[in-house]
């Protein structure tokens, strides 16, 4: 197999080594923030002959495009890997741990090994590979741009699949993330099997039900 760099998405700026010559994965995640459900997390490796126009940070991306992209992101790129941290793992590790676990299944998954690894955000889960840690790399790097959306629609469509099982939570909406309307279902409806209880919102529910018998 003939050496590869790794893509840049158009007018995206690089604060890493651009000269290095062989297979790159992107990582991101989603869904740390929220109140329910797993945190996910994506490793993409791009296809320097299939160029992905439009790539750039998911959460600045509609709904309509995100899903789109990643169509477009799963035929074109050489590999990519979709993996989670459940809710349970979350209460056993934290949130970070569980995000980085997610992170080190996705990068394990690929098919493909890479020579290095780029990460959005600061923080580098334990790999066997080189790896480097990408501030707003969303906004800089193509491969972990494709990654975010990748992390990002899958988590969307989980939320779809527990609204379905709890819909007085409205998780089709705000998709677990602690808005007025999930906190107010928090409070009338308690807490349920998918809502991450050592969250403080969660936990305050928990302990106030509980204090009522």
């Amino acid at each position: 197999m003939r050496s590869r760099k790794p893509l840049v998405a158009e007018q995206m700026p690089l604060d890493w080594d651009a000269d290095f010559v062989g297979l790159v994965a992107g990582v991101d995640e989603a869904g740390r923030g929220p109140l329910a459900g797993p945190v996910v997390a994506a490793a993409v490796i791009l296809d320097d002959t299939q160029p992905i126009v439009g790539l750039g940070d998911s959460k600045k991306l509609s709904e309509r495009v995100r899903e789109r992209l990643f169509d477009e992101i799963r035929a074109k790129a050489l590999c990519s890997v979709i993996a989670e941290a459940s809710v349970d793992e979350i209460e056993e590790l934290n949130i970070l741990g569980a995000t980085m676990l997610a992170m080190r299944r996705a990068v394990e998954g690929l098919r493909l090994k890479p020579g290095k690894v780029l990460v959005d955000g600061n923080r580098l889960p334990p790999l066997k590979v080189p790896a480097e840690a990408i501030v707003k790399g969303d906004a800089k790097v193509a491969a972990i741009s494709a990654a975010s959306i990748l992390a990002k629609v899958h988590r969307d469509r989980l939320c779809l699949d527990l609204h379905a099982h709890y819909p007085q939570y409205g998780f089709a909406t705000h998709k677990g993330y602690p808005t007025a309307d999930h906190l107010a279902a928090l409070q009338q409806h308690g807490a349920c099997p998918a809502h991450r209880r050592s969250f403080g919102p969660v936990r305050l529910v928990i302990q106030s039900r509980s204090s009522q018998g």
